[in-house]
C-alpha cells in the first residue's frame, strides 16, 4: 500500500515532468522556426546575389555554356555572352531577350577567340564596356582531346593547353584589378573530374583541367583578402558535343560522340547546379557519380590500386579499338 507521502510524491513528479515537456516542445518548435527562418533568408539573398549581377560567359554558344546563359538570364542577370561564332553570338541573344521572363535584361556579344592570345586584353577592355564592371565570370570554354602520348604531337598539347589554361588565366587576369578595385566580384572556372583524376588517352585535356585546378586555387587563397569568390565546378560527363569536336593527335577532328557522354547528364542539370554553385558561394564542387567520385579519393588514399584500375582500363581501350 502507497503511502500519502509517496503518493504526494509521485504525483509530484508527474507535475515536473509535464511541465518539463511544456516546456522542451516550445522551444524545440522555436528553434526549428528560427532554423526555417535562417534557411529561408540565405535563400532570398543567394538569389538576390545573381540579380542585377553582370555575368560573362564564355564559350555561350553552345552545350553547358549556352544552358548557363540560360539559367543566369532567368534570374535577372546582366549577360555578356563571349564566343567566337558572332552569328550564334547574336542569336542567343535575341532568344534570352524573346523569352524574357519578369525583369530581365537584352545580353550583349563580345566576339573573340581564346586561342589567340592577342585577343584577350581588347576582349576584356569591350566587355567591360558593356555595363562598366563585371560581378560573375564564368571561365566556361573549353575543347577536348582524344589520343596516344606517344602519336600526339606538340602543337596539339600547347592547342589545348593554350584554350582551356592559358586563355581563361589571360581573360581572369585581364578583368581581375577592376574587381579587385571595387572589392567585389566572383570567378568561377569550370574545369572536369579529369581536373583531379587522369584517365588514359586524355592527356593534354587533363594537363589543361590539372593546371586550371591548381591555378584557381592559389587565386582563390590571394584573393581572400580583396573579397573576390572564387568557384572551382568539376563535372562529369556532360551530354554535349565536347568529344564530337575534339582534337586527335595530329590535330584533325575527333568528330564522334563518345558513349560515356551519350550517357551523360543533360547541360541543362549541369548549368542548374552551376547556378546554384555561384549562388551559394561554394568554393569546390565536384559534379559526378559515384565511381568517380571515389576515384578521386582512392587516387589519394590507394594511389597503387587507382593506377592499376587506369593501366587495366588503357589495355581495354585498346583492345575495343583494334578488334
Amino acid at each position: 500500500m502507497v503511502s500519502p507521502s509517496s503518493r504526494k510524491g509521485m504525483l509530484k513528479e508527474r507535475v515536473m515532468d509535464l511541465a518539463s515537456q511544456m516546456t522542451i516542445l516550445p522551444l524545440l518548435f522555436g528553434c526549428l522556426g528560427i532554423f526555417s527562418l535562417f534557411r529561408l533568408l540565405q535563400r532570398i539573398r543567394s538569389k538576390a546575389y545573381l540579380r542585377n549581377a553582370v555575368v560573362v560567359v564564355t564559350g555561350a554558344t553552345s552545350g553547358l555554356g549556352r544552358e548557363c546563359a540560360k539559367v543566369f538570364h532567368a534570374a535577372g542577370a546582366k549577360l555578356v555572352l563571349c564566343g567566337r561564332n558572332v552569328k550564334a553570338l547574336e542569336e542567343l541573344s535575341r532568344e534570352l531577350a524573346g523569352s524574357s521572363q519578369g525583369q530581365t535584361h537584352q545580353p550583349f556579344v563580345v566576339t573573340f577567340d581564346l586561342a589567340d592570345p592577342g585577343t584577350i586584353a581588347a576582349a576584356a577592355a569591350e566587355i567591360l564596356q558593356c555595363f562598366g564592371y563585371v560581378d560573375v565570370l564564368i571561365n566556361n570554354a573549353g575543347i577536348s582531346y582524344r589520343g596516344t602520348i606517344s602519336d600526339t604531337i606538340v602543337d596539339v598539347d600547347r592547342k589545348v593547353m593554350e584554350i582551356n589554361y592559358f586563355g581563361p588565366v589571360a581573360l581572369t587576369k585581364a578583368l581581375l584589378p577592376s574587381m579587385v578595385e571595387r572589392k567585389q566580384g566572383h570567378i568561377v572556372a569550370i574545369s572536369s573530374i579529369q581536373g583531379k583524376i587522369s584517365i588514359p588517352f586524355r592527356s593534354a585535356y587533363s594537363a589543361s583541367k590539372h593546371a586550371t585546378q591548381a591555378f584557381f586555387d592559389c587565386l582563390r587563397a590571394e584573393m581572400e583578402e580583396a573579397n573576390i569568390k572564387v568557384t572551382v565546378i568539376s563535372p562529369g560527363y556532360i551530354h554535349t558535343n565536347l568529344s564530337v569536336n575534339a582534337v586527335t593527335a595530329d590535330g584533325s577532328r575527333y568528330g564522334a560522340l563518345d558513349k560515356n557522354t551519350a550517357q551523360g547528364r543533360s547541360a541543362a542539370e549541369v548549368a542548374q547546379d552551376v547556378f546554384d554553385a555561384v549562388r551559394k558561394k561554394k568554393k569546390d564542387v565536384l559534379l559526378t557519380d559515384f565511381v568517380p567520385s571515389m576515384a578521386v579519393y582512392i587516387r589519394t588514399l590507394a594511389p597503387g590500386l587507382f593506377f592499376r584500375i587506369m593501366a587495366s582500363r588503357a589495355r581495354k581501350e585498346r583492345k575495343s579499338k583494334s578488334s
